[in-house]
């Protein structure tokens, strides 16, 4: 007979236990550094049942199996600095910086953080290529990025802010994976696939673009060596560059400002819009119709980056666009401008067919999903796997 759970047989007392190692923490919960208190079991021990455990203790809380009291001395932890599933509840791309160490200020943080950095990487790459030969008189023709040895310049100099991007998402204590989509890297699959469709979209639009005028000042004809210097520059670059504006503008920027909403759907849009703007102004505009060109580019990217939880259908697009407007303009000796350099009138119908094949390739996007199936949800501390997009997403409960 026992008197009682820490009674031996026959009533003689317990022996004393012997602690164990320290148990496991559970995913989500700690151990408190604290003495042991009515309820719990004593430190060292493992909880609930089983070899060695502390008899007549209830076993550790699990999350989600029940109600939890704040009173506990069980209770929740912040996830460990670099953790692979930060988030505790899934979230899509532009609120993956909600992690369980989000802080208001760690976006401003890391916005302050690129500011510098890349200041200071720009300026290793200026003299990178002036003491490789690059005359300094050279950089008062920015504006000609047929040019090779310019637009070798000024890709440069934008392609380091995707290590930078980076290097900013260390101020939030997590991998810097989380710049890229909802599953923490690069999804190359849907990269050369949104790629592939963004080659024929945009073929379109050259065409279409071509017709109506505007874009390609006087030719001076097609200079093979030239040409070849070009191909090669633009080729190995290219597409860094426009996967470094991505990273920057419907990445870091826009992650940072949604983070700050508490409406997922109302942050979706003030990002979008606010880094639109800022995309546009940044490429200079010379018109109020090269603005709004630039503007309807980045608001198409946001609409992929947002249907799609990662950036690959936006750098496909970028790049593919870039990449045929350099080779274009190049082999027809032209160059190139920041201005839609065109009336008025041709301006706007310019305009008006940039937007109407932006369009086709959002509709395309939304479209493919159905088939390719892109995660749009990332992975969270409940053991979900990532959501991906189908018939019927979103899910209830995951907008707004």
């Amino acid at each position: 007979m026992t008197d009682g759970p820490n009674e031996a047989v026959a009533g003689g007392p317990a022996p004393a236990p012997v602690p164990g190692p320290a148990p496991a923490p559970v995913f989500g919960w700690y151990i408190p550094a604290g003495p042991a208190s009515a309820g719990h079991p004593p430190l060292g021990y493992p909880a609930g049942p089983g070899p060695g455990a502390a008899p007549g203790h209830p076993p550790m809380p699990v999350p989600g199996a029940g109600p939890y009291s704040p009173m506990s001395e069980w209770g929740p932890v912040r996830r460990p600095s670099f953790a692979k599933i930060p988030h505790a509840q899934p979230q899509p791309y532009l609120r993956l910086m909600r992690t369980v160490n989000y802080r208001w200020w760690r976006p401003v943080l890391g916005i302050l953080a690129f500011a510098a950095a890349y200041v200071v990487a720009v300026f290793i790459v200026a003299l990178a290529f002036v003491a490789g030969g690059l005359h300094l008189g050279d950089l008062d023709r920015l504006d000609d990025l047929t040019d090779p040895a310019v637009l070798a310049l000024a890709n440069a100099t934008l392609i380091v802010a995707i290590p930078v991007v980076w290097l900013a998402w260390t101020v939030h204590t997590e991998r810097f994976g989380w710049a890229s989509s909802v599953v923490g890297r690069i999804r190359w699959r849907l990269l050369w696939r949104y790629g592939a469709l963004a080659v024929v979209v945009v073929g379109l639009g050259m065409l279409l673009s071509l017709v109506v005028g505007g874009g390609i000042g006087p030719t001076s004809g097609f200079d093979a060596r030239e040409f070849g210097f070009l191909l090669l520059v633009v080729v190995l670059s290219t597409p860094l560059q426009s996967a470094a504006e991505e990273y920057v503008f419907r990445g870091y920027a826009s992650q940072a400002i949604a983070s700050w909403i508490p409406s997922r759907a109302v942050g979706a849009v003030l990002a979008g819009l606010i880094t639109a703007t800022l995309f546009s102004l940044i490429h200079a505009p010379g018109d109020v119709f090269t603005f709004l060109d630039r503007l309807a580019f980045g608001l198409a990217a946001s609409a992929v980056v947002w249907l799609t939880g990662g950036l690959e259908a936006a750098i496909g697009f970028h790049a593919v666009n870039n990449m045929v407007i350099f080779l274009v303009v190049g082999a027809l000796g032209g160059a190139t401008s920041t201005d839609i350099q065109a009336d008025s009138g041709t301006a706007a119908l310019i305009v008006g067919v940039d937007i109407l094949v932006m369009g086709i390739y959002v509709w395309a996007v939304a479209k493919t999903r159905k088939r390719w199936h892109p995660e749009v949800l990332s992975r969270s501390s409940q053991g979900a796997e990532p959501s991906r997009a189908g018939p019927g997403w979103p899910p209830p409960g995951t907008i707004g």
